[in-house]
């Protein structure tokens, strides 16, 4: 893990600012983007959120479908099922 040397305090209702600098630098687009938050022992880890198949865990081509994230693979896969049926 590498240190940025940058700190900011956190405020009244539990919020810390991402410096813009780094927002940019790691491709976070404002309130587009969200996180995903992990404790290790005595640390807070971001992590973006990027959306993944329910089926198979890919993180490429996922879409909503009827509530549920599915990548185009596993729907071109289901629709295949359906047609042998």
């Amino acid at each position: 893990m590498q240190a940025s040397g940058i700190l900011r305090p956190v405020d009244r209702n539990g919020r810390v600012v991402i410096p813009k600098e780094l927002r940019k630098q790691l491709g976070i687009v404002d309130e587009v983007d969200s996180f995903e938050i992990f404790v290790d022992g005595d640390m807070i880890i971001l992590r973006k959120y990027q959306p993944k198949c329910i089926f198979c865990g890919s993180e490429g081509d996922v879409m909503q479908l009827k509530g549920h994230k599915v990548c185009l693979g596993c729907i071109d896969r289901l629709s295949a099922m359906k047609n042998s049926l």
